[in-house]
């Protein structure tokens, strides 16, 4: 791994994103990180790492921060936020919410960092995306057409950068035990259900890191869940009954 590389981390102050950053880090990577939370960046910054609180979601503080980080070498949009809920249950407000940041905000981000990239002829576009995106599941209608749709751009955004030497990974986990799950389901029942399917922060890190050091187009972490797909592309009802009990709990 050449540890000269500059990368930046979105979502950087909790989580996967968190855990990523202080990894890197330890084994000499330039890490700039960006969250909301200013006492994680902090604990951040105590390691070594550039912080920069931001809310990206504000285009002023978006065009601050690519003023501010230069062009890295790679880029790993690790910020999302779910919201688990019926279709007819979820709130304008979440909608808007999830799109801002789980396809609104990479898109943006990236359009202002491309220019540079490209000319320089070299750089890697990390997305984490979920499993939701390629097998939608009860309760997650609104947020698995936000990965659906981080899918459809990813694919199209590798094949026009491609001429420019620019690598695009997407990273596609299943559930991680961090705050995310509890915030997305404030029931409790769908990490309960999980029980010990759910992934671990080390585990998704992991495979990230693998993923900078040798650019994969579609990862799945774990590796099986690529089969569930390819299971779900040949027989979705089959998918679907099976997968229920996991997602919705009345």
């Amino acid at each position: 791994m050449r540890s000269a590389k500059t990368v930046l981390i979105t979502g950087a102050t909790s989580g996967v994103g968190f855990e990523l950053a202080k990894r890197l880090a330890s084994v000499g990577f330039r890490v700039l990180a960006t969250g909301r939370n200013a006492g994680a960046l902090q604990q951040l910054q105590a390691l070594g790492i550039e912080g920069f609180c931001a809310d990206l979601r504000d285009t002023k503080q978006l065009d601050w921060l690519v003023s501010r980080v230069g062009v890295p070498d790679i880029v790993v949009y690790s910020a999302g936020v779910g919201r688990f809920n019926l279709a007819q249950d979820v709130t304008d407000d979440e909608m808007e919410e999830m799109f801002q940041m789980n396809v609104f905000v990479p898109m943006q981000l990236t359009q202002r960092l491309l220019p540079s990239m490209m000319e320089r002829k070299s750089g890697h576009l990390l997305f984490i995306g979920s499993q939701a995106g390629k097998v939608a599941t009860l309760k997650t209608s609104v947020y698995a057409a936000t990965k659906h749709a981080l899918i459809g751009y990813t694919n199209a955004l590798r094949m026009e950068v491609a001429p420019f030497q620019l690598d695009v990974s997407v990273v596609h986990p299943g559930p991680i035990d961090t705050p995310f799950i509890e915030l997305a389901d404030q029931t409790g029942s769908y990490k309960q259900a999980l029980g010990s399917h759910v992934l671990s922060v080390e585990s998704v890190v992991d495979a990230i890191v693998k993923t900078i050091e040798r650019p994969n187009r579609d990862v799945n972490v774990p590796r099986v869940m690529g089969l569930t797909s390819k299971l779900y592309a040949l027989a979705p009802s089959v998918v679907e009954v099976v997968g229920k009990p996991f997602f919705y709990k009345k």
